[in-house]
């Protein structure tokens, strides 16, 4: 049901089992109205974003490259939010698809990417803006794809797994990583980890090492997460403060 408290934002999830999560938890408690759109439960995808003052974009185990329907009217829902100047919020295959709505294309990275990892942060202004003042972040990888970075964006953070693990366009971010994981989903996930890992898999984590990681990093990826989402919403209300007032 659609929330009746503007401003309200869209959250899209494709799969159940990926919900949002951490996400929520900071919406909840800033008081933010939102509408969840589950794919899994029957939702159907607006292909719309006028009616929101942002979109946030979850991840899911299909390919943006997929020939699915519900993809196709998602790209177009982003496009629409890119248009309109609505900030959108892309994590994992939810970044892919912002990268691939904005002329980027979206191939197999070299190696699969899950469990915990460092991301460098860039140098620069906006980076600093988005992702925070330290240089070294750790975040919560399940990928085997990547995007390229579309026309005009800028390189947000890299590492040697996967060069490109963020980037901004306008008031758009989009991020390889999962910053909206919790307590609950990481203890989710490690279910369907590996028992093992191979020399030949030297980015992949096993139930065992992911959870010991959890315990080190997890709190310092929920404030990065507190950092994201209080951006993505202050340009938001920002953006709708400049329509409403024009």
């Amino acid at each position: 049901m659609r929330a009746t408290s503007p401003p309200t934002a869209l959250v899209l999830q494709p799969q159940r089992g990926d919900g949002p999560s951490y996400l929520a938890t900071w919406l909840h408690e800033a008081g933010l109205a939102f509408e969840l759109c589950s794919v899994d439960a029957g939702d159907t995808v607006p292909l719309d974003a006028s009616p929101y003052a942002a979109v946030a974009m979850l991840g899911g185990a299909m390919s943006v490259n997929d020939d699915l329907p519900w993809l196709q009217r998602a790209e177009q829902l982003l496009r629409s939010a890119v248009a309109l100047n609505r900030p959108v919020l892309g994590h994992c295959l939810g970044g892919q698809l912002l990268a691939r709505a904005l002329g980027a294309a979206v191939t197999d990275n070299a190696q699969p990417e899950i469990g915990w990892a460092t991301i460098t942060r860039h140098d620069h202004a906006l980076a600093r803006a988005w992702l925070g003042a330290a240089t070294e972040l750790q975040v919560f990888q399940w990928h085997g794809q990547t995007f390229a970075l579309p026309p005009g964006a800028t390189w947000l953070a890299s590492n040697a797994a996967c060069a490109h693990q963020a980037f901004a366009c306008g008031p758009h971010l989009g991020m390889q990583f999962h910053i909206e994981v919790d307590a609950e989903k990481l203890q989710r996930w490690a279910l369907d980890a590996p028992d093992t890992v191979t020399p030949n898999q030297p980015h992949v984590q096993s139930a065992a090492q992911m959870r010991q990681a959890t315990g080190q990093h997890l709190a310092q990826s929920l404030a990065l997460a507190r950092h994201i989402y209080a951006r993505w919403w202050s340009v938001a209300q920002d953006l709708l403060q400049a329509r409403t007032s024009s």
